[in-house]
């Protein structure tokens, strides 16, 4: 498969997460690339919920090899962390309340190719794609948005490809939702949906906020799926992160198809924490150290 447009790069921003609990139990959620440059120096990153990773002891990335710079579809490479490091190689977001985790991906990739040989193949996502808060205010209220991930961990298990859905802004992304860094989005989001990253993709033309027609493409990443509202069984409507944990729902709580996005912004605000808790000098050309610089735990199958 060439991986030419942005649709089909979109297809390889992406790496699913499975995790076995501190308790008992699995889970599974979505990762996605970043790629966040400071001057002359670049950073790469996996992004995720820090729900998603919280509360577990290990877990597996199931990245995609490649051969000759191209996907080799269905050839997949399992990377499984052991609990000496799993825990350990996640940095959130220093606000609590902020569902955003990052891990450095430059010592994954250098684990796997100088115990494996094995190249991966990916797109990352890069932070100059987030709106400018000039952009931002030239979006609609209501905005058609593609999202990529691993709904209820549904995925093409053949090919090792994530799924590709699409909704609407339901709450305007220039606004703070109640006050935080998050809007909505009417679309129908589950579990192992946690960690999607959810872009703007207009192909050919878009409609401006004047009514007109603007020839050509669009694409910004605009943020990060973490959580879904419920209706319980008492009827009222409350959010929660979104589940990741493998096991039936509740029959008494049903999703209303109303998802809840970290703005992209809280991406970077975690990055650059990471950088000044980790990096003397963010723009300094050099490998990133890291919390996940020394695996002692980490497996292929």
């Amino acid at each position: 498969m060439k991986v030419i447009t942005i649709s089909e790069q979109l297809f390889f921003t992406t790496v699913r997460i499975n995790t076995v609990l501190s308790k008992e139990g699995q889970g599974s959620g979505t990762g996605f690339f970043i790629c966040h440059k400071v001057d002359d120096a670049t950073y790469l990153f996996v992004v995720t919920n820090k729900h998603v990773i919280m509360g577990t002891r290990e877990g597996r990335f199931s990245f995609l090899k490649q051969k000759d710079g191209l996907p080799s579809l269905g050839d997949g490479f399992a990377l499984n962390v052991g609990p000496s490091d799993w825990p350990n190689m996640w940095f959130g977001h220093p606000d609590p309340n902020v569902d955003i985790a990052i891990c450095p991906l430059g010592p994954l990739l250098h684990f796997v190719k100088q115990h494996h040989g094995v190249d991966l193949f990916f797109r990352a996502v890069e932070t100059n794609m987030i709106p400018t808060s000039e952009q931002v205010e030239q979006l609609d209220a209501v905005e058609s948005v593609t999202f990529i991930g691993y709904p209820n961990g549904v995925w093409d298990s053949k090919n090792l490809l994530p799924v590709a859905r699409r909704g609407t802004t339901a709450s305007p992304i220039e606004v703070d939702f109640e006050d935080t860094p998050r809007f909505l989005i009417d679309a129908s989001v589950f579990g192992g949906s946690s960690g999607s990253p959810v872009f703007i993709l207009n192909h050919g033309s878009w409609a401006d906020k004047n009514g007109g027609v603007v020839i050509g493409s669009r694409f910004f990443f605009v943020g990060v799926i973490a959580a879904v509202f419920f209706r319980t069984h008492l009827n009222q409507i409350v959010p929660v992160p979104i589940p990741t944990q493998v096991q039936p729902m509740v029959e008494q709580q049903e999703m209303i198809d109303l998802g809840i996005v970290f703005k992209a912004c809280t991406v970077v605000e975690t990055i650059e924490a990471f950088l000044r808790a980790y990096i003397a000098d963010p723009a300094a050309p050099a490998t990133a150290p890291s919390p996940a610089s020394g695996f002692t735990s980490m497996q292929s199958n």
